[in-house]
């Protein structure tokens, strides 16, 4: 069966300010000492699995030149450019009508544009274990991350050992982000898997899901999938696509569905969530800093500093990050790196949008 996928890269990147920006979000960035972008990364791991011309970017109309310019090989008719944010369930639909008009029936993955994976290998086959699965039946395949500590940030999933499909188990259920003790208690049970927002289903599934749970969204998608390929594309996906509900696909779809799958993963997944994660994909020196551009450091330790030109000297600290950009520069210790949003929420009332 023909094998496609849907890169979501629509999001803002926020709690990578100042160097991700509205005009520049984090998934167009690149954080790995390849130079590589994020999104350039992602399509380079599937490239042995899918064709070019069968990958798929959901985007932000304002990032469509992004993609055109960093990943030219993707047709230009590949690159879905939503006209306003609506949560991921509208995102995956517009990319399953777009693939059933292409196709009729196929393989679909969804990934996130802005992870970052080290074992691509081991990656590959986790999916192509999840293609299999999805072929079989009506089934949705989603990819859990083996947690190794009691992260309070991620979604869970609980499996069922005592249902199994070859490496994956059938989904009890979706649980939000949870508190540091019940996270403790999901770690003990040895039967949670972190939630990556990553999944594999036939088109036809996907879309018989969303018509029996999501039926309005459901009937906007088959005007924007008839208009596909003609002179009201454009305008058919505006006028329809904006009164979708903002809903996710979790929320939407598969806390209510059956026939749901999961495939735990273990090869080497980051979501790349904070300026933190740069200590986890990058070399430290010998003090335990991550420094990238024009950077002195005298008696600091494990800091994250980034700048360019300028010259950054820094002197005794300890557990910051510090990024410096042209026009503006994030000094935050490192235990306040959630809390990068809460300036953006400033600027805002501000009326700074120059620095957004």
């Amino acid at each position: 069966m023909k094998k496609t996928a849907l890169i979501m890269a629509g999001g803002r990147g926020e709690r990578f300010w100042p160097k991700s920006r509205k005009t520049m979000p984090k998934q167009f960035l690149s954080l790995t000492d390849d130079g590589k972008t994020m999104i350039q990364l992602t399509v380079e791991r599937i490239s042995s699995l899918v064709d070019m011309e069968d990958i798929f970017i959901s985007t932000n109309k304002d990032y469509k030149k992004l993609v055109l310019e960093q990943l030219p090989e993707i047709p230009e008719e590949n690159i879905l450019c939503e006209p306003v944010g609506r949560n991921t369930a509208p995102c995956i639909g517009l990319g399953a009508v777009h693939v059933a008009k292409k196709h009729d029936d196929a393989l679909m993955m969804v990934l996130p544009s802005d992870h970052l994976i080290k074992y691509t290998k081991m990656f590959v086959n986790t999916l192509s274990d999840g293609c299999s699965i999805a072929e079989k039946g009506p089934n949705l395949v989603t990819i859990g991350i083996t947690p190794d500590y009691p992260e309070t940030g991620y979604g869970y999933i609980k499996f069922n050992p005592e249902i199994s499909d070859g490496h994956a188990f059938g989904v009890d259920r979706f649980v939000e982000k949870p508190t540091l003790e019940i996270a403790k208690e999901y770690l003990e049970t040895e039967e949670y898997l972190w939630n990556s927002g990553m999944f594999v289903w036939k088109v036809s599934t996907i879309l018989s899901n969303i018509q029996k749970f999501m039926p309005e969204t459901y009937q906007g998608l088959m005007k924007i999938q008839e208009a596909i390929g003609t002179e009201n594309q454009k305008a058919v996906l505006e006028s329809t696509f904006s009164n979708f509900k903002s809903e996710s696909i979790d929320y939407g779809i598969m806390e209510k569905a059956e026939n749901i799958y999961i495939l735990p993963g273990t090869f080497g997944w980051d979501d790349v969530g904070s300026w933190l994660a740069v200590e986890r994909i990058r070399k430290t020196n010998e003090s335990g800093n991550v420094v990238e551009g024009n950077i002195i450091t005298v008696d600091c330790k494990n800091n994250i500093i980034q700048g360019s030109k300028k010259l950054i000297a820094t002197v005794g600290i300890e557990g910051l990050i510090i990024v410096d950009t042209e026009d503006a520069t994030l000094v935050c210790d490192k235990d306040s790196a959630g809390d990068i949003k809460k300036v953006l929420e400033n600027l805002k009332i501000c009326n700074r949008d120059e620095y957004i």
